[in-house]
Formats: structure tokens, sequence, C-alpha cells
């Protein structure tokens, strides 16, 4: 039987034998967190603490600003130090909660209640949003915002992410394999605040452990499948996971609600259960670390706030000299300039390449018109013409190709034998249209 896909993608060496076989492992409490104020999509928290103040976990910090926003709580208890500016996984300047960890473990007050399942779909909502959960792919869109659709597009499948199709991930391989019960809990919670009858988990092949886990946490209820999928890239980007499951195709310029459907990550359905069970804020998540270029790879539950530079030492320190570090997959991921960037909810991921891993491209070459690029584009989009549009400078003219319905996988670029940096001309044109 054929497995489920969509059509293009690509299947690089995905090397995720190097921690796949590796448990999961609570990362040591770190001196001092650098808690971001925004790290999610949508507007920035407003700060709601003093320099000097003491905190406790759980504690709230930061409050949103807005509806498509998240709160955001503290990971450790103790006083804070510094509100500053740092750094975030992109780059860019974001405002930030300097915490000094008391090593008291002290939480604030969680609300536990055995019997969730009983609150109704607002209440259930509430406690999800009151947690500050977001998208845990590295999307972050804040999940309440995802949990109201507008009343004329209702919901009719939620879909469990658990594709991870980046090459080297396996935080979300692990969370299945070792707590699938409660992945399943997230799921129907979710079904139930959207008043939906159909749940999906996805999952690609290349986790036969994940697959037989999630199906015997799933055998006892009817309106839950566990979907197995060809393996490949983008195979877990929302629109290619609903096409290959369902066979819906979201509009251009659309959104996933807009064919009936919700999909949310393995990470995220984790933490709406703790969310609803115990009361808890999204303060932890897990992170792979792994490639050649740290010495013993594996999959670290680590607390938001927590600096790359302490996971990486957690796995054994550098292996020699490496050549790039890169928060998130290589296909999807950004290259880091220091390691002291902390994790964020949505780092999925701690890349640390050897020098035998990466390939260094100083020059590209002019566009062959080999049309590879096209016929592994997922989107169905011409990247050639994309890159050589906005290489002239005719970043309007992107547009007439469709430029925005482009998620910036970076397979076009991935397949050029041309070494044409396609998806970073991609982002230029975005960047250059949007102001």
């Amino acid at each position: 039987m054929a497995l489920l896909t969509f059509k293009g993608g690509v299947h690089p060496p995905d090397h995720k034998e190097l921690s796949s076989g590796i448990p999961i492992k609570e990362a040591s409490s770190p001196s001092r967190v650098l808690i971001q104020l925004s790290q999610h999509i949508g507007a920035p928290c407003k700060c709601t603490v003093q320099i000097g103040q003491e905190v406790k976990k759980g504690d709230l910090i930061g409050e949103p600003t807005g509806f498509v926003s998240a709160p955001v709580h503290t990971s450790v208890s103790g006083k804070v130090v510094a509100l500053m500016d740092i750094p975030n996984a992109m780059g860019r300047m974001v405002p930030a909660v300097i915490i000094d960890n008391n090593g008291k473990e002290e939480w604030t007050q969680l609300r536990d209640n055995p019997d969730y399942m009983k609150l109704s779909p607002e209440e259930l909502k509430e406690k999800v949003k009151d947690a500050g959960i977001v998208g845990m792919g590295g999307a972050t869109f804040p999940t309440h915002v995802k949990l109201s659709p507008p009343k004329e597009k209702p919901i009719d499948v939620v879909i469990i992410n658990g594709a991870e199709c980046e090459p080297y991930l396996t935080a979300d391989h692990r969370l299945m394999v070792e707590t699938p019960s409660d992945i399943i809990e997230g799921l129907k919670i979710l079904m139930k605040v959207l008043g939906v009858s159909k749940g999906y988990v996805g999952i690609e092949n290349n986790k036969p452990d994940a697959i037989e886990k999630m199906k015997e946490a799933s055998s006892g209820e009817a309106n839950i499948e566990v979907a197995e999928l060809e393996v490949k890239y983008p195979q877990g980007a929302e629109k290619m996971l609903i096409k290959a499951i369902i066979d819906r195709e979201v509009p251009a310029g659309g959104l996933p609600m807009d064919i009936g459907v919700v999909v949310q990550n393995v990470g995220t359905a984790v933490a709406v259960f703790e969310a609803c069970r115990y009361g808890k804020p999204l303060i932890e998540r897990v992170v792979t670390v792994t490639g050649l270029g740290v010495k013993n790879p594996g999959n670290l539950r680590a607390r938001v706030g927590t600096p790359v530079r302490e996971l990486i030492e957690a796995c054994g320190g550098f292996n020699n000299s490496p050549a790039k570090v890169i928060l998130g997959g290589p296909m999807m991921g950004f290259a880091q300039y220091t390691i002291d960037v902390p994790v964020a909810k949505g780092t999925s991921g701690v890349l640390v390449m050897s020098e035998e891993e990466h390939s260094t491209s100083d020059k590209y070459g002019p566009c062959i018109r080999c049309g590879s690029c096209i016929d592994v584009c997922p989107m169905g989009l011409m990247p050639s013409m994309l890159s050589i549009l906005s290489e002239k400078g005719f970043y309007e003219e992107t547009k007439e190709y469709n430029l925005l319905d482009c998620f910036e996988c970076g397979t076009c670029t991935y397949v050029c034998p041309s070494k044409r940096p396609i998806v970073q001309f991609v982002r230029l044109s975005k960047s250059l249209i949007k102001r």
C-alpha cells in the first residue's frame, strides 16, 4: 500500500540516527535564564516584573498586548537582575527578562484539574491561552488563536503533526515514543475545544517505533487515526500534511482553517495537555542537540531561556572546531553568530555541523533553466523566476509569480545545481515588498 504524501519535495540525508534512539534527558537547571518577551508570531509582550523582584517558576513575566500574542512565564525561581534587549534565533534584538536562578525550584501555585475533560471548550481554551502555548514546531503561532476560528469557517478535522521531516531533528520522535498518551490527551482537548469529531496524527514512516506507540495510545479512540506518511521533506509543512492525509488543498493566500482544518505540533499537544491537566505554563521544551560537531548528541528537556551554550556543554561540548551552529533543522533553521542565544518556545533543535557536514558556496552561478527547483517546489511555484527577478531588483514583479505563497522551505535551494541562494532571494523580496 502506497504511503500518503504530496507532490514535489526532496529527501536529503536525514542523519536522525545520531539521536533518535536516545531517550529524553532533563537538562540541568541554568544558573541564569534569558527569557525573551517576543518568542511568538504577533505582538510582543509587555514586561510585568522589575529589576530586583523575586519570582517563582511559572510566574507571569510578560503579558500579551494583543489577540495574536501569548504570555511569557519564568522557567526558574530567583531574582530579576536585568531587563535588556538580546538577539533571538534570527539575529533580531528583542526585549528580554534576565533572571538569576536561586536553585530553590519554587513553583507558583498551579491549578491541577484531574477532571479537565469536563471543562467547557471555552474554559479549556482559556487554560491554553493563559499557559502561553504557541506552535512548537518552529512557527510559534499562538495556539489559542488557532483555536478561535471565525464562525463562518467551521473546523471538522484536527491533525497532530508528528512528521518531523527536517533532517537531524528527533525531539518530536522521542516525545511520541515516550509520552504517546499525553499527545493523544492533548489532541482530545483540541478536538473538544473546536467541536471536532475526527483527529489524525501524521507520522513519517522512518519512525516505526513512534507509529507503534501512537497506535497503541489511540487504540481505544475510534475517532483518532494514525496516518503513516512517506519520508519526504517538507512533509511536515501544514499545507503538505493536510494534502497528504485528507487530500484537501489550502487556497493561495489562505490558511488551513479555510478548509476546515487545524494543525498542531506534537510538542504543542503535550503542552496543551499539561496546561489543562496540571495548570502548567509553557516554560520548557524538548530540544534535539545533534550533528557531528557535538560529542554526544541527544534530546534534552530544557528550560526556556537556557543559553544554547549550556545545552552543547551538556552534550559533551564541541567535537574539534564546529563549522556552523544552527537553531532548528538544516533546511529552515537559522545559523547563529553566538551560542549565548537562549532556548525559546520554538527552538526544536541545536545543530552543530562539522566541517565534513558543511559545504560552502561562496559563489553561485546564473540560473541555467534546468527546472529542478520547479519540479520539487511543493507549492507548485517557479522558484527560478522568483530568484531571477529578486536578483535583478524587480521585487514587485515577484508577486506575479505568487511570491507570498512560498513558505521558504528551501527545497529549491537544496536542489539548485548552480548553488543559487533561491530562498534567500525570496526572503529579500518579501521583506522589501512588505515595507
